[in-house]
This record gives structure tokens, sequence and C-alpha cells, in this order.
């Protein structure tokens, strides 16, 4: 059955989330993955779903109102998730680049950012991510992370994540 990556990106306002799963549900469309936001008083979602005919989603999300939605064909994962998992928080005054520097050094280190987000409170920029590390990799990242924050005058922690139980 056809995978699909759908995205839906409008006003927030109460009974999005529900709109949309009930729209995707009445055709059929069984939903494995999703995650969804607010920014800044913007809805975001995005959707990992299987359905038979990738065009009824389309067409269910039609009837949304004041939303932009997109659906696409995507092929089933190819990411080695066999990392070990680690939590990155980054805490400091917001000044440019951060996302930028800490997203490479990530990257330098081989590490797979699984989930991010950012928020800025005031003056305060905090930065968190999920991020999936080769075998032993945690102890160089920390070093990394390090030499970054100090050049960015943040604080920044690296610490394992915790198993998730189900």
């Amino acid at each position: 059955m056809p995978e699909l990556a759908i995205t839906v990106i409008g006003p927030d306002r109460t009974g999005i989330v529900a709109d949309v799963a009930e729209a995707l549900a009445e055709v059929g469309a069984n939903l494995t993955d999703s995650t969804m936001t607010r920014l800044r008083g913007h809805f975001a979602m995005t959707l990992i779903c299987t359905l038979a005919e990738p065009s009824a989603a389309e067409a269910a999300l039609k009837s949304l109102t004041g939303v932009t939605t997109t659906v696409r064909e995507v092929s089933p994962s190819s990411v080695d998730e066999s990392g070990e998992s680690w939590v990155v928080s980054v805490h400091g005054a917001d000044r440019l680049g951060i996302v930028a520097a800490v997203t490479r050094v990530v990257a330098a280190s081989k590490g797979n950012i699984t989930d991010l987000s950012t928020r800025l409170a005031g003056t305060l920029y905090v930065l968190i991510a999920e991020v999936d590390l080769p075998a032993g990799a945690g102890d160089e990242l920390a070093e990394r992370l390090a030499v970054a924050a100090s050049e960015l005058g943040v604080e920044v922690t690296l610490r394992r994540a915790d198993s998730e139980i189900l």
C-alpha cells in the first residue's frame, strides 16, 4: 500500500487536528507517524500514512478551509535507526546562527537529528533536539558541542535519552 507524506499549514484554530484526522480517516488513510505544532499562531502538521488511493487524500483535504496542504508519495525509510538516542539542549541569548552551528556539529559527529524544536521567549532562545548517534560517539559530540557553545555564548547540554515505554 502506498505511503504518503502529508503537510498541513495554516492559522491555528480549535479543532484543526480533529478536522485533518477525520478527513483522512473518512477515506481510509491509516496514520502511522505524525507531528504537529503551533508556531507563533500558525498550525503546522506533517503526517505519514498509508492509503490505497493517494488521490483520495488530496480530495479529502480540499474540504478543509484556510489551510495549505500537500500530499506526496514517499518510499519506505532507509535511514539506519540502530544508533543511540541522545538529547541536545541549548539555552542562551538569541543570536543568528545557533541552529546552524549546533546542527552542523551534530552532523560532523555522524548524528542524525530525529526531532528538533526551538522557542524564543523574550531574549532567551531554547533549542531541544533528539539525536541518534553511532555507538560510542557521545563523548566526541559533547566535546564538539562545548566548543560551539563557547563560540556562541550559550549553554549546551548533551544527555542520553530515556527509553520510552510504549
